[in-house]
């Protein structure tokens, strides 16, 4: 099973966006966030990364936990 930081860095490869998108994507998930309220609400954090995008983030860290 890979690290946190390989599988983080693994999905920002995928998604061709930066690690820190994912970790904080990661980060606001693991706080309750929901895929449409980070998608709305949480743009500046995200780097305005798409529902499309945080889902994919979403289910692969479920794969990998």
């Amino acid at each position: 099973m890979p690290s946190q930081m390989e599988y983080v860095q693994l999905i920002a490869h995928q998604l061709q966006i930066a690690w820190k998108q994912v970790q904080t994507t990661i980060d606001l998930l693991n706080e309750g966030g929901t895929t449409p309220f980070i998608a709305r609400y949480r743009k500046e954090a995200t780097g305005a990364l798409d529902e499309v995008k945080i889902e994919h983030i979403r289910l692969q860290k479920i794969k990998y936990e």
